[in-house]
């Protein structure tokens, strides 16, 4: 299956660069499935999350998707709390049912919101709310540098299941605090577990193609309440495989 992984992460990465999402999660489960350890996986995923979120952030950006008042807030306490994250490693065995545990409740509330789409895009403010902002990006910040994925895919559904941006902003959002948070989780595993595999280069490759079509779909093309929709499946399906692996 490991001759496979360049294929899967494409798919993976258009997938997720549709929604904003760097694709973390779902990298995560696939190296978990073939046999790779924490060790290799955090580290080899964020590599990943930070191509494919730099190329999401280019895209909504030059879509005016991107602002910085939408997205800085969240990143103040999001890339120190990240890099402290990066540095605590769990074993196996707490490592898998906490990610997907998160990603399940995440997915249940994103269902929810998604039945309101057109009523949540039209109330949404202009941005959102400073010190919530704060605070949230702290929390989700230190876990997704403890987990090893970007954060976004657990910043979406709480901005947008409260409300605070509408749909493709949300993607928006996402993919800029998933490069920031993605690089400083990064930087705290590379100083304390320096392990990459020797064909990161060629998964580089895939995931970048699949997030040049993904994030177009995303910003261009899919409705807002497909995008949740599609967010709601991943948040499940991701969350599912990594407690039943």
């Amino acid at each position: 299956m490991e001759s496979l992984l360049p294929l899967i992460f494409a798919l993976v990465a258009v997938l997720y660069a549709s929604v904003g999402q760097a694709g973390g999660t779902g990298y995560v489960a696939v190296m978990g499935l073939v046999g790779f350890t924490p060790d290799v996986i955090k580290p080899t995923a964020l590599a990943l999350n930070i191509l494919v979120a730099a190329i999401g952030s280019v895209r909504f950006y030059r879509s005016g998707l991107l602002t910085w008042r939408s997205c800085y807030p969240f990143g103040i306490l999001g890339a120190p709390f990240s890099l402290l994250g990066g540095a605590v490693h769990l074993p196996s065995a707490l490592y898998q049912p906490i990610v997907g545990t998160l990603l399940l409740l995440a997915a249940f509330q994103m269902v929810r919101s998604a039945r309101f789409t057109s009523v949540r895009d039209e109330n949404a403010p202009h941005g959102p709310p400073f010190i919530a902002s704060l605070l949230a990006g702290g929390v989700i910040g230190f876990v997704s540098g403890i987990t090893g994925v970007g954060g976004g895919i657990f910043l979406a559904p709480l901005i947008l299941s409260v409300g605070w941006v509408e749909t493709r902003q949300a993607s928006a959002v996402s993919a800029a605090f998933n490069l920031l948070n993605s690089a400083a989780a990064l930087a705290g595993a590379w100083a304390t577990t320096p392990t990459l595999p020797p064909s990161l280069s060629w998964w580089l490759a895939s995931v970048a193609f699949g997030a040049v079509i993904g994030s177009w779909l995303g910003a261009h093309h899919l409705p807002p309440k497909i995008l949740r929709i599609i967010l709601s499946a991943l948040l499940l399906a991701s969350g599912l495989r990594m407690i039943l692996l």
